[in-house]
């Protein structure tokens, strides 16, 4: 009976995640399909749609037409928009790593006043609605001249980014055992060298944990770079999507294509990245 009522709550648990799972993909799958076919074969609607053969008929694509693609990418500036993201994505990381990591270490090796507190700022602005600090940003960034630049909006994508970055990395170097630091400065290593030759070599999990998170943040982030940008040239991939969109509302099919590869090359970095993920949170239990 035991046995019987085991394999029972299995079976619903996985049908349960199952529907979940497909719930979840299917409309990511439709949209890739959709973004080969042509305006009028997404628009044809079989009369037995309500069968497997006619849902099959309407669903997939009657050949993989890259027409969509070539247009999206050539003619409505989403090759463009891309590069944007990939600039913006790879130098906002970048300094997320660099800065969080010594502030991180800092918080975790240097004895400081003032520090227990300034690392619980760090952490009640993790308490923050993101939208919430756009306003004084945005003044902030008018008031030094950087409104419309691209310093100015990888600056606000690496602010944005610290607070749950150096919590990350101070948890990490924590865990980490004084004796590698004693036997760093025996051998003549000062602190920075310590935190550049020891701390962030150590502290790999973490240092994949935050860059997965924050390419994914910075590669989606959308309001914020419509709020900053008057130049269309400078709009990363999300924004400029919606730029494209507009022009040729009623084209889904085209539309379809420009949401592909806005989606597929975050997605791709997620799926070949996402061990990394438990590994680091879990890394920092594990190092002691």
């Amino acid at each position: 009976m035991d046995k019987a009522k085991k394999a029972f709550l299995l079976t619903l648990m996985h049908t349960f995640l199952i529907s979940v799972a497909v719930s979840c993909i299917f409309p990511l799958v439709w949209m890739i399909m959709s973004s080969f076919k042509t305006y009028q074969e997404f628009n044809q609607i079989p009369a037995d749609i309500n069968t497997w053969r006619g849902f099959l008929h309407w669903f997939l694509p009657h050949k993989f037409n890259l027409a969509n693609y070539i247009s999206a990418w050539r003619d409505g500036n989403l090759g463009m928009y891309f590069l944007n993201s990939v600039i913006y994505t790879f130098l906002a990381v970048s300094g997320i790593v660099f800065v969080s990591s010594l502030a991180g270490f800092a918080f975790s090796r240097l004895e400081f006043w003032g520090r227990d507190f300034i690392f619980h700022l760090f952490l009640a602005a993790m308490m923050i609605p993101i939208p919430a600090g756009f306003v004084p940003l945005f003044v902030l960034l008018t008031k030094i001249h950087l409104v419309n630049t691209r310093l100015g909006y990888i600056l606000a994508m690496i602010n944005v980014g610290l607070s749950l970055s150096i919590y990350l990395f101070k948890t990490f170097f924590d865990n980490l055992p004084r004796d590698l630091e004693d036997a760093a400065r025996i051998d003549g290593c000062s602190k920075l060298r310590i935190w550049w030759n020891v701390a962030f070599p150590l502290a790999a999990p973490a240092t994949g944990v935050v860059i997965i998170f924050n390419a994914l943040n910075v590669w989606n982030e959308f309001i914020l770079a419509v709020i900053i940008f008057a130049d269309k040239a400078k709009l990363p991939l999300q924004a400029g999507l919606m730029e494209f969109a507009g022009e040729h509302i009623g084209n889904e099919p085209l539309i379809m294509a420009g949401l592909t590869i806005a989606a597929l090359p975050i997605i791709v970095v997620y799926l070949l990245m996402q061990k990394h993920i438990i590994k680091g949170i879990t890394a920092g239990a594990m190092v002691g």
